[in-house]
């Protein structure tokens, strides 16, 4: 399965947890971030070819009281610094029953970040490892890929229109759909 062969790529976001690191469920330390094998290696390829690199992530933690909005940063910043660096970071502190705009998969983060990177939402590819992360992307109108774990439920990888064994995979498929840089 391939991205829509008609649609250029302009820009990345990613998922944060199971994407970009391991996840430790509602993880708000720095020093429990692990990134997957190989994410370094994405994103770096994504900004050799040009593309803006984003975040997209829910962190619920912050709504069920568990951590606050600076721990959640300062996690954050930990996975910039192993990971990135990302141009932008859009994070959701609402729970699920919240009814906010921005938890994936409602597109309110994906639009965000295209917002902030300065391109279009249809030229993006938000790169995740479950069902919202498709479904944040197809709402705002960008295209997505999937990259499983054991977590992610058979019907979601069914749904998903394009999916990846790996991050790298996922970067490279994106990386094909980069317009030619024109002199």
């Amino acid at each position: 399965m391939a991205l829509s062969a008609d649609r250029p790529v302009g820009g990345l976001l990613f998922d944060r947890d199971d994407t970009l690191v391991i996840d430790v469920p509602y993880n708000a330390d720095p020093h429990r971030v692990v990134p997957v094998p190989g994410a370094r290696r994405a994103v770096q390829a994504a900004r050799e070819a040009g593309l803006p690199v984003g975040v997209v992530t829910n962190q619920s933690v912050i709504a069920r009281g568990g951590a606050t909005r600076e721990q959640v940063d300062a996690t954050n910043a930990r996975v910039d610094e192993l990971v990135g660096p990302f141009a932008v970071w859009c994070v959701c502190p609402h729970g699920p029953e919240d009814d906010c705009p921005c938890r994936k998969p409602r597109p309110g983060l994906v639009l965000q970040a295209a917002e902030r990177l300065g391109v279009p939402a249809s030229d993006l590819v938000v790169i995740g490892d479950i069902g919202a992360d498709v479904g944040a992307a197809l709402a705002a109108g960008a295209q997505a890929i999937l990259v499983p774990t054991p977590r992610t439920r058979p019907e979601e990888v069914d749904a998903a229109q394009t999916v990846a064994a790996t991050i790298e995979e996922a970067v490279a498929l994106a990386l094909q759909h980069v317009p030619a840089a024109t002199p």
